[in-house]
């Protein structure tokens, strides 16, 4: 069984095993004006959905972007195209795919989305749905250069293992918040993009 396969069968299941990683995971290291974590205030939650892009390579990868320094929030990370929910957003699916045609221009029409994630709640009140789809390889994506830095792409494979997720500790308002981080080709992937990758490998028990 190919490993896209093996995801599309796990997505289709009603429940899974995996221990999901959501609380107690730090979105991402980014001080705000005041010097702290951005907050958007307590008990307010607000949707949000990614689009986690599967490229259909012999070897399969995964579409990452780097976004641009000079955003306010988590500039220079490595994250999924994607953002909140708008109100004329029919649902998650709706919205990643949105949000990755204006970020990278990549056309809706052009993923083959297999289903959803396990949803990811950060400390800095996101609810994030992950979206799981597959397209083509060698389509012609070209940044937003107003948010998107770079988009690349890295082995599906590589990103699953267990091995090279590296848990790192931060404190965070008096306490120790862990997250995870993944290192690839220069690039270091962590935070919310690096738990909803654990996450996934977590539902197909990979190993």
């Amino acid at each position: 069984m190919s490993l896209i396969d093996a995801i599309r069968n796990s997505l289709a299941e009603t429940s899974s095993a995996a221990e999901l990683l959501m609380g107690d995971m730090v979105e991402g290291v980014h001080a705000d004006e005041q010097g702290g974590f951005p907050t958007l205030g307590v008990g307010r939650v607000v949707p949000a959905a990614v689009l986690m892009a599967i490229v259909e390579r012999p070897r399969p990868t995964l579409l990452l972007t780097r976004r641009t320094e000079t955003l306010r929030r988590h500039a220079g990370q490595v994250a999924f195209p994607g953002g909140r929910l708008d109100p004329g957003d029919s649902g998650p699916i709706a919205a990643a795919l949105r949000e990755a045609q204006e970020e990278i221009a990549l056309e809706p029409a052009m993923v083959h989305v297999l289903g959803t994630g396990d949803h990811y709640r950060t400390l800095t009140g996101f609810h994030v749905t992950p979206v799981i789809g597959v397209v083509p390889p060698d389509l012609p994506l070209h940044p937003n250069e107003a948010e998107v830095a770079r988009v690349f792409e890295a082995p599906l494979d590589v990103l699953l293992e267990p091995a090279n997720h590296i848990e790192q500790a931060v404190e965070w308002q008096g306490h120790n918040r862990h997250y995870y981080e993944i290192n690839w080709d220069g690039e270091r992937i962590w935070g919310a993009t690096a738990a909803m990758i654990v996450n996934l490998g977590r539902r197909l028990a990979y190993s």
